[in-house]
């Protein structure tokens, strides 16, 4: 049996080296240890897209693995995530949602912003007694003029509402429009017994002892993140403090050569 196997996290180089796979990808996948017609997918870490023309890491990659696994009958997802890029998740969403394959979701520890929506592309949704499920409404920073500002107003509410409809489709009369969103306006950090009131939560597990894969840069992004996930985020070791100040140090070089490029006009 062929293994494919990639990790996901962030750890992505801004600018990865050609024929460097180990810094290419931010997802994981590989066959099951079940059969051959079962698959395993990590979302582990921040769904993160470094938007360079050079950068292959987008969902068409992420979809062109999934196919690569070829005809699973059955897909084990796992996610222990806060979330990050809409669109990207998104996308891996709607891929998942179109495979032929029964998906099984798996919450490890926490499935927050935009990967509580990929997880709800599962036939069924486990969660451990104590993990979350955080739903709130999709947000982005913005810089402009009182016309670009309002045209991205407009896109947060067609993606919020794609969000919501997602949800709802997993909840099916579980759950009411007008209940959901008082749950995106308030931020809602989801117990798995509370997700399952909502229909979004289909078998509760036993506890388990997993932390959640949180950076401290995403949990600062929410406002009622449980004091519980806060004690046990693990605290960046050595060798991710050095891959993040490489990244940094890369990314601080890309602006000074397109500044060279084009005459100086970029502002950071």
């Amino acid at each position: 049996m062929i293994n494919k196997k990639i990790v996901l996290n962030a750890r992505m180089s801004l600018h990865p080296k050609q024929g460097d796979s180990k810094n290419k990808k931010f997802w994981g996948m590989k066959m099951s240890a079940n059969g051959n017609s079962e698959a395993d997918i990590f979302i582990y870490g921040d769904i993160e897209r470094f938007e360079f023309d050079y950068s292959t890491i987008t969902a068409s990659t992420f979809k062109e693995d999934l196919d690569a696994l070829g005809d699973v009958k059955t897909i084990n997802l796992y996610i222990n995530s806060l979330g990050g890029s809409v669109f990207e998740g998104l996308a891996i969403y709607n891929q998942l949602k179109r495979h032929k394959a029964y998906i099984r979701g798996y919450v490890d520890a926490v499935a927050a912003s935009i990967a509580s929506v990929i997880l709800m592309a599962a036939d069924e949704i486990h969660m451990p007694s104590n993990s979350n499920l955080m739903v709130h409404n999709p947000w982005l920073g913005v810089v402009g003029n009182a016309e670009a500002l309002r045209k991205k107003a407009d896109e947060l509410d067609r993606i919020g509402q794609s969000a919501i409809q997602t949800y709802l489709d997993k909840a099916g009369d579980k759950l009411e429009e007008t209940k959901l969103k008082e749950l995106l306006d308030a931020e809602s950090w989801l117990s798995a017994a509370e997700a399952q009131s909502y229909g979004l939560c289909d078998v509760i597990l036993e506890a388990n002892n997993m932390v959640a894969s949180a950076s401290k840069e995403m949990l600062a992004r929410y406002k009622n993140v449980p004091e519980e996930l806060k004690q046990k985020s693990v605290a960046m070791n050595a060798s991710e403090f050095q891959i993040r100040k490489q990244m940094t140090e890369q990314a601080k070089q890309n602006v000074e050569n397109l500044n060279d490029i084009l005459g100086g006009i970029i502002n950071v």
